[in-house]
């Protein structure tokens, strides 16, 4: 089962859990008053240079019949489509840029480069995913519904296609995207008004024509007598593009350490506690300045999941506060390089695919789905201490905890190994319901 109470699998109590809210809260405070004029001026030279970069690219594509030019062309397009996604439209949607009050960059105006019209994904993305960010059946990113991520999922016979599924989510996105607000789930079981869908269906119809016509019939037309080599570069830098959004996207929210709660859990949810649960339920993996730059800065996932309006560009100073937070309380900070967190999120979903009776671990301990029942022996009872430790004073915390869980079994394994010779390949203490 998922998280149902955050406090005891965080091994906070709730005096940690509101010192650590009114902490970030300072931290938000902190950087609304330092925004000024760097802030404006570092989104305005992104926005130029993604401009300038789609029209050197396009430019380039009227030579596309030269396979060097068509090269050139179409990785250069597909730049520009990640930057315009990702570390503009993305991040100026969320209302990152709106105190500027310029009309242009406003989430109130800005229509992104996608299939997915900007205000279906202000509703799916701003207000359902991060609002209820890895609550199992309120988080319509939970598997896009579509891809079984978590054992509390219940197993059926179309998960046998999980690989294959999230293959062609990668090379689709921008319109696994679109079609997700529509929650065709919903209309199949009839718990969908169908006169707001027909109305929604009809608006992602007008974008998807509107970008078709854009990057497969004006764009290669103009190029002439290199039509269909435009043509397959304008395909080409949208899969490019894509692929790489799909990768970053669930590099933040499905590697191990990216936990998912019960609706129970938010049901009663202070708003430390939502606080500490995108601290648990996402993840960042290491970047340097240019990959921090092409992800959109959601290399730093973590830290748009609590201040998911707040500049891009200033992420990685709150990252370092966010980061002796975590020490101070004992949490842990979920990072990795990308492509280990990538292989993590592929392996999850391949061996997901299966039911959970060809799976090593429990539904309340395995690397994609635990639970605080982790923590618990027969009996109920805690295995695992809380509150400050008797000689240093400080915290104990879920990074402590886990660190002894696997220490003692460690000792334990080794010890049986010892006995009788054989690796231990069971969980020795399962964990119980309450």
């Amino acid at each position: 089962m998922a998280i149902t109470d955050i406090k005891e699998y965080a091994h906070l109590t709730t005096e940690d859990v509101e010192a650590l809210a009114r902490e970030l809260d300072q931290i938000r405070a902190d950087i609304e008053g330092s925004l000024g004029e760097r802030d404006a001026r570092y989104i305005r030279n992104t926005i130029r240079f993604q401009r300038g970069l789609e029209i050197a690219s396009r430019g380039v594509l009227f030579a596309s019949w030269f396979p060097p030019a068509w090269l050139l062309g179409t990785v250069g397009l597909g730049i520009s489509k990640i930057v315009e996604n990702m570390e503009i439209a993305h991040n100026v949607i969320h209302g990152q840029w709106d105190w500027m009050n310029d009309p242009e960059i406003h989430s109130s105006s800005w229509e992104w480069d996608i299939c997915d019209p900007s205000a279906h994904w202000k509703q799916t993305h701003n207000h359902l995913h991060h609002k209820y960010t890895n609550i199992i059946g309120l988080d319509p990113d939970v598997g896009y519904g579509l891809l079984r991520v978590t054992r509390d999922s219940e197993w059926e016979p179309f998960n046998l296609g999980n690989p294959i599924y999230n293959l062609v989510l990668a090379l689709l996105f921008e319109y696994g995207v679109a079609v997700q607000h529509l929650e065709l789930a919903n209309v199949a079981a009839g718990l969908k008004d169908m006169d707001e869908f027909a109305e929604q269906r009809d608006e992602v119809l007008r974008k998807i024509r509107k970008q078709v016509a854009k990057d497969y019939l004006f764009f290669p037309a103009l190029t002439g007598p290199a039509f269909l080599t435009t043509l397959a570069a304008n395909i080409g830098a949208n899969i490019i593009r894509n692929v790489w959004a799909h990768g970053i996207i669930f590099c933040g929210h499905f590697p191990d350490g990216a936990e998912k709660f019960t609706q129970e859990q938010y049901l009663s949810e202070t708003k430390g506690e939502w606080y500490l649960r995108q601290m648990l339920g996402s993840a960042n993996f290491t970047a340097g300045p240019i990959m921090r730059f092409m992800s959109g800065t959601l290399c730093y996932q973590i830290e748009h999941h609590l201040f998911p309006d707040l500049p891009s560009n200033r992420l990685e100073e709150i990252s370092k506060r966010v980061q002796v937070l975590a020490d101070e309380y004992d949490l842990p900070y979920t990072m990795a390089s990308f492509p280990r967190m990538y292989l993590q999120t592929w392996r999850t979903i391949v061996k997901l695919a299966l039911p959970d009776r060809f799976l090593a671990g429990t539904t309340d301990a395995a690397p994609e789905t635990n639970s605080e029942l982790r923590f618990r022996i027969a009996g109920g009872i805690r295995d695992t201490f809380i509150g400050a430790d008797p000689v240093t004073g400080a915290r104990r915390g879920l990074r402590t905890a886990l660190a002894a869980r696997r220490k003692r079994r460690g000792i334990v394994l080794a010890l049986r190994q010892a006995i009788t010779g054989q690796p231990e390949r069971q969980p020795i203490e399962q964990p119980v319901a309450a």
